[in-house]
C-alpha cells in the first residue's frame, strides 16, 4: 500500500484539452508566429514547459517579454475540474494526505490553472522545478522528496504514456487516468483508474 498520491494537472485533474492548446495558439497569433492547430500544441506537450513548447512552435527563440502572451491568454481561460475531482481531492485531505502534483507545466502555469479551477496542492512541481523533462523521473523524485517518502511509497496518477514511464523510471506505482484525453490502454499501468476516487483504494 502507498503512503501518497501525486496527480499530472492537464489531462488527469485538469479538462484543459481545449484551453491550453487554444492558448498557445492565441499567443502565438499574437507574436506574429504560425497557425497551429491543438494538435500540434499537444503534440509538443512531451518536449517540457510552455516557455520549450511556444520556442518549439514559434520555430525561434523567444523572450520573457514574449511569453507574457501565452500567460496572458492562460489568465484568462475558464478550466474546470474532471468530474470527480474535487471529491476525490477532498476525500484524500480528509483523510490526512497531502494533494501532491507533479506536471510538466510551468510552476507558474500550474498554479494559474489551478487557482481557476478552485484547487489547492501541498506540494506543486513544475516542469521548471527540474532538469529533465517525464517521461524521466526528475519530478516524481523531487515529489516523493518533498513529501518525505520513497519514491516507491508514491502513486502517480495520470494520463498520457509519459506520466506511465516517468512512474515506472521513479520506481512509483504507475496509475492510468482513464477519463484523461491522452490516455492510451496500450501503455503499461500498474492500475487503470476509470475515476479520480478510484486512486484512494491505493493509498492508506
Amino acid at each position: 500500500m502507498a503512503k501518497a498520491v501525486a496527480w499530472d494537472m492537464d489531462g488527469t485533474l485538469l479538462d484543459s484539452a481545449v484551453v491550453v492548446p487554444a492558448a498557445f495558439a492565441a499567443a502565438l497569433r499574437r507574436l506574429g508566429g504560425p497557425v497551429v492547430t491543438a494538435a500540434d500544441v499537444v503534440a509538443a506537450y512531451s518536449l517540457g514547459t510552455p516557455e520549450v513548447i511556444m520556442t518549439h512552435l514559434a520555430g525561434r527563440r523567444l523572450t520573457a517579454a514574449d511569453m507574457e502572451a501565452y500567460y496572458a491568454e492562460l489568465a484568462a481561460a475558464t478550466v474546470r475540474p474532471y468530474a470527480g475531482v474535487t471529491a476525490a481531492l477532498g476525500a484524500l485531505r480528509s483523510a490526512g494526505g497531502a494533494i501532491a502534483v507533479c506536471t510538466g507545466a510551468s510552476q507558474r502555469a500550474a498554479a494559474m490553472l489551478l487557482a481557476a479551477a478552485g484547487l489547492t496542492a501541498d506540494v506543486l512541481v513544475g516542469g521548471d522545478r527540474v532538469r529533465r523533462a517525464k517521461p524521466a523521473p526528475d519530478g516524481l523524485l523531487l515529489v516523493a522528496a518533498e513529501l518525505g517518502i520513497r519514491p516507491r511509497d508514491l502513486v502517480y496518477v495520470g494520463d498520457a504514456p509519459g506520466d506511465m514511464r516517468a512512474a515506472r523510471a521513479a520506481g512509483s506505482h504507475a496509475a492510468a487516468a482513464a477519463w484523461g484525453h491522452m490516455y492510451d490502454p496500450a501503455e503499461p499501468a500498474d492500475s487503470v483508474l476509470a475515476r479520480p476516487a478510484d486512486a484512494l483504494a491505493l493509498v492508506g
